[in-house]
């Protein structure tokens, strides 16, 4: 297996298997939450990951999410996205969507996307093609970039480049980004698919300070349009954008409320903020 063709496996897997020519279909928030998680509980070898986890975010939330390693960050992604199915609880998009009935590709495809903390785009094709490439579902690499895109996808790659602030890189290869350049590029990748929920994993690691302002500026465009749950350790970075936190430790909640309240609160700072 080749490179291009490791790299588009992976995003297959994050974007669905079939071309969307389509929205996906609308979540029914009108009566709460946009993502329910019960009492969730996952086992590796007798250790449980998620301990009857239970966690609730809003439409248009903007949610950080911190906690000591081995928390259960991770695997709660995983269970969201249909990577992992737990021992028992209940996971639902919307009022009327079960995502523990549904397989990775049907999870994207109903509107969740999921950014991991390594970049990963088709470096040897230019920013424009990466967003092109995004939008193209199962078709093949080479018969996405010969067939010319309709007007509307691209005026979606103009709106979305405006929206990750590389307009003029987008002749550029993919591989020449900075670190930070290629994390955006990642995320506008997950926004040419429309999605309802992102799920974002340590997005500012490895970047200069200059680049992690213009990520939480970017972020915090995306809420309201969609929900955003960021997994991140950088507390500055979490101070900058969130409203709500959330505290994972030993796989369930231990506190949520804002960035002052959980750094003053007294089990968090033992668990966590004082390492």
């Amino acid at each position: 297996m080749n490179a291009a063709t490791a790299i588009r496996n992976g995003w297959q897997k994050v974007f669905g298997t079939g071309a969307r020519s389509e929205r996906p279909p609308a979540i029914d928030t009108s009566h709460g939450p946009i993502l329910y998680l019960e009492d969730i509980t996952v086992s590796f070898d007798g250790f449980k990951a998620l301990n009857a986890l239970t966690l609730y975010i809003d439409a248009g939330e903007l949610r950080c999410i911190i906690g000591p390693n081995g928390a259960g960050k991770t695997t709660m992604m995983d269970v969201i996205t249909g990577k992992t199915r737990p021992d028992c609880g209940s996971a639902w998009f919307g009022q009327t969507t079960d995502l523990l009935a549904m397989t990775e590709p049907e999870i994207a495809q109903a509107g969740i996307g999921r950014k991991f903390q390594k970049p990963t785009v088709f470096e040897h094709h230019t920013v424009f093609q990466n967003l092109e490439l995004a939008a193209a579902g199962e078709k093949s690499v080479w018969a996405t970039l010969l067939k010319p895109l309709s007007a509307t996808q691209r005026e979606l790659v103009d709106s979305v480049l405006e929206t990750i602030r590389l307009q003029d890189t987008r002749s550029m290869l993919a591989g020449a980004l900075s670190h930070g350049q290629k994390q955006w590029l990642e995320i506008g990748m997950l926004l040419m698919q429309d999605p309802q929920l992102l799920l974002v994993d340590e997005p500012v690691a490895g970047m200069t300070p200059q680049e992690v302002e213009r990520t939480a500026e970017l972020l915090l465009s995306l809420a309201g349009k969609h929900s955003v749950v960021v997994v991140e350790h950088d507390m500055a970075f979490v101070r900058s954008i969130a409203k709500k936190v959330t505290v994972l430790h030993e796989g369930h909640v231990l506190a949520e409320g804002t960035i002052d309240e959980m750094q003053s609160h007294p089990r968090v700072v033992e668990v966590y903020l004082g390492e």
